[in-house]
């Protein structure tokens, strides 16, 4: 009797640890004094979060254009998939935070103008309020950002622009700006329909061209071991549909990273721009993450 107890009681224990589930939240928010508006986000919380005192790790997973914080959550199917991954172990448990970046205006990065700061929004307010609100490891070696599409243009830029805050940056079917001067337009992800300047479209793609801030880091830096430079470098997981019309882009991006040096893996899978692709790159994404959570 003692062993058929032992054995059900293990059974029972076993199937509520696989029914754990995460949490998510879509519609909260926080006020911004550089934008001038509260900001809204979406968070997912693992499993344990509410029985444990521990820190966690964090992604800031970004959504494309015409979407919200909502994306992940309800095309994405984030809580689902982030759930699965953990509780079979290819992920390790981590805070996935969705930002919004369709309230105002469109789009993850400072108007050429300078009357729409949302990239300095972004790390002087926005990360440190989350890096505070909940229990983060607030260090590059837990911190990790991806997106789709716009939001894989942001991770690009926010990765390139802040290697000492990423350990991993994942773009997936990203865009990657324009591959030079005289291609930049103003169109929807420069977040403006007025005229600019030649000055201001130079200093514009100096900051938002991916292939133009690869080319830009130093080859020293790539090629040094010291400790100091090797904070500065990032793990890079690259994916995009062989049938995606951003295709172009990101084949030259990988051309250039492997010009210069730079780690990274590139995937080209069956598929288009849309969200059956996007579902199925995101365990691949918590499971290249978790590498580096792991790794220290």
């Amino acid at each position: 009797m003692k062993k058929v107890l032992i054995v059900l009681f293990s059974v029972i224990s076993t199937s509520l640890l696989a029914a754990q589930t995460g949490k998510v939240s879509d519609d909260l928010s926080m006020p911004s004094k550089i934008l001038k508006m509260d900001r809204k986000y979406a968070i997912y919380l693992p499993p344990d979060y509410e029985t444990s005192n521990r820190s966690y790790p964090v992604l800031y997973l970004l959504h494309g254009a015409g979407d919200d914080q909502t994306g992940w959550v309800q095309f994405g199917e984030v809580l689902n998939i982030a759930d699965k991954a953990i509780n079979e172990g290819t992920a390790t448990p981590m805070i996935i935070v969705m930002p919004d970046g369709n309230t105002g205006r469109r789009g993850y990065f400072n108007s050429p103008k300078g009357d729409w700061l949302y990239e300095d929004f972004f790390f002087q307010e926005f990360m440190p309020y989350i890096e505070k609100t909940y229990r983060i490891k607030a260090d590059k070696h837990y911190r990790a950002v991806a997106g789709l599409s716009m939001g894989g243009y942001g991770t690009f830029v926010f990765a390139l622009h802040h290697p000492e805050l990423f350990a991993s940056a994942c773009p997936l079917s990203a865009a990657t700006g324009p591959k030079t001067i005289d291609e930049l337009k103003v169109d929807r992800l420069m977040q403006t329909a007025e005229t600019i300047s030649d000055a201001q479209k130079e200093a514009y793609f100096k900051q938002y061209s991916v292939l133009n801030l690869i080319e830009s880091i130093p080859d020293d830096v790539i090629k040094s071991t010291k400790p100091e430079d090797q904070k500065k470098k990032v793990r890079w997981y690259i994916d995009c549909g062989d049938d995606d019309f951003l295709y172009e882009g990101n084949a030259l991006v990988h051309i250039a990273m492997r010009k210069k040096g730079i780690a990274h893996e590139y995937r080209v899978r069956d598929g288009v721009h849309n969200w059956v692709y996007w579902r199925a790159a995101l365990p691949k994404v918590l499971e290249f993450v978790t590498m580096d959570f792991h790794q220290f």
